[in-house]
């Protein structure tokens, strides 16, 4: 239960939903972000679309930088595990379940258009801040990490070969979606992401055993 100021300190604006605020503030500053890169983004935009005060901002978040970790930490991070590592952990064919999630990728103009949010921001932000490439870098590894479990599990089940390495194929493949998905941005064109999913699921498939054969 969250216990309610009756008397706010002085400088700061009471918030009567703290929790919704800062909710606000992180889904704004995860849009601004992603449309304009963490450097080029504005505070004042993030203010205005959640419709907070400079003074709620810094109640929650000491600094700009503080904003931009939370983001990577509470909005990045949770959508990647809801769509890569959840469905692996619940599939019971790892090659069907990545198959799906690869083919779920969209290809809707606006996302073509502004990439990868993970990937985005590690090629930004990587090379200048420590904070930044440390939990980028966390989330890449968690990613990868998922992956592999998910192989060796399925080598185990006799759904993937067993010459396989799980590391180094969860590596291969997180690179390839990632470089499908910065040329499609660069070249701002859909197709080059449809015939990278399609290289991909025939990568993927290449994965089970001989006389191992799925529809997917």
């Amino acid at each position: 239960m969250l216990a309610v100021r009756t008397r706010p300190p002085r400088g700061r604006t009471r918030l009567r939903d703290p929790e919704r605020t800062r909710e606000r503030l992180l889904q704004a500053a995860f849009r601004e972000i992603y449309r304009s890169g963490f450097q080029s983004a504005s505070l004042d935009a993030v203010l205005a679309s959640a419709g907070v005060t400079k003074g709620a901002l810094y109640y929650h978040f000491g600094s700009k930088e503080a904003l931009g970790y939370a983001v990577v930490e509470e909005i990045i991070a949770p959508d990647l595990r809801a769509k890569w590592l959840r469905p692996l952990h619940k599939g019971k064919d790892p090659i069907d379940t990545l198959i799906g999630i690869v083919q779920a990728e969209s290809v809707r103009p606006e996302d073509v258009r502004g990439g990868c949010p993970l990937n985005n921001l590690a090629q930004e932000m990587s090379p200048l801040d420590e904070g930044f490439r440390k939990r980028l870098a966390m989330v890449f590894h968690a990613w990868r990490a998922g992956v592999a479990v998910a192989l060796r599990e399925g080598q185990a089940r006799a759904r993937v070969r067993g010459d396989v390495e799980p590391a180094d194929a969860a590596g291969f493949l997180i690179a390839t979606l990632e470089g499908y998905v910065s040329l499609a941005k660069n070249a701002q064109d859909a197709k080059v992401m449809k015939a990278g999913k399609r290289n991909i699921v025939g990568w993927l498939r290449s994965l089970r055993p001989p006389g191992n054969h799925r529809r997917r």
